[in-house]
């Protein structure tokens, strides 16, 4: 089976600014694979990258085993879930219009109308994120981790077989974070992989079981119980590790 992701000497620069240098990966599929790597590491550029929304100096990538025409590789089987502080959260939408924006590639009909089954699967995904009760609520009335479940449910209701996930940990309350890495292990258990940019390396062996060391390259990769270690973690981060591989 081709892996979920897989890069050859991509490089990526904002003018003279380099973000990645001759970045070449694999991660399989049916994955939880986590990227951790410093500030200025690269980490968001990496996944922009592989989503059509940086334009890489050059270098290939393959999705799902398809290089060829990428967009629509992502339109139908990958699901984003950006950085909060990202999103506009002024946007005038409601938590069900949010979440039913999933749905929109699965909509066939000229006038892009869902169908029953499509509100069904928005239901259920709001459901699964414990969202029913403020389905009907703006999302700038939302707090932080409803937030951020709303753009879980979105993911759940696109049925997508690629999630990526830039720190959708940050910021939340414990809740919330138990939801969404419960539902990880459950796209896993799909056949589905989740690839995640995350921050809190204490909570990598319980939450992960693939990870990336990344600064601007790769320092290495590959099944988390092999590389998550205090040299890589020297290299990457350049300093001497501490506690970093002690569980909460």
């Amino acid at each position: 089976m081709k892996p979920a992701l897989k890069l050859e000497h991509v490089n990526l620069s904002y003018g003279t600014v380099s973000a990645l240098e001759d970045v070449s990966l694999i991660i399989p599929r049916q994955t939880r694979t986590a990227i951790v790597g410093p500030n200025g590491a690269g980490k968001s550029s990496l996944m922009k990258a592989v989503l059509g929304l940086e334009t890489v100096t050059n270098g290939r990538i393959e999705l799902l085993g398809e290089s060829g025409n990428i967009a629509q590789i992502v339109e139908k089987k990958v699901a984003y879930i950006p950085q909060s502080s990202r999103v506009n959260w002024n946007f005038p939408a409601t938590v069900f219009e949010i979440v039913l924006m999933g749905r929109y590639a699965h909509i066939n009909n000229i006038l892009k109308r869902p169908s029953r089954l499509d509100k069904e699967i928005v239901d259920a995904a709001l459901e699964k994120m414990n969202l029913q009760e403020v389905r009907n609520r703006q999302i700038d009335q939302l707090s932080g981790g409803q937030r951020q479940r709303v753009f879980i449910a979105r993911s759940l209701a696109q049925e997508a077989e690629l999630y990526f996930m830039d720190e959708p940990l940050a910021g939340i309350d414990q809740l919330t974070e138990t939801i969404i890495m419960d539902t990880l292990k459950e796209f896993q258990a799909q056949g589905k992989t989740s690839i995640v940019i995350h921050h809190d390396l204490s909570t990598l062996s319980t939450y992960f079981d693939h990870l990336v060391w990344l600064n601007r390259g790769i320092v290495d990769a590959g099944p988390l119980s092999e590389v998550l270690t205090e040299n890589n973690y020297q290299k990457t981060y350049g300093v001497q590790a501490q506690t970093f591989l002690m569980e909460k």
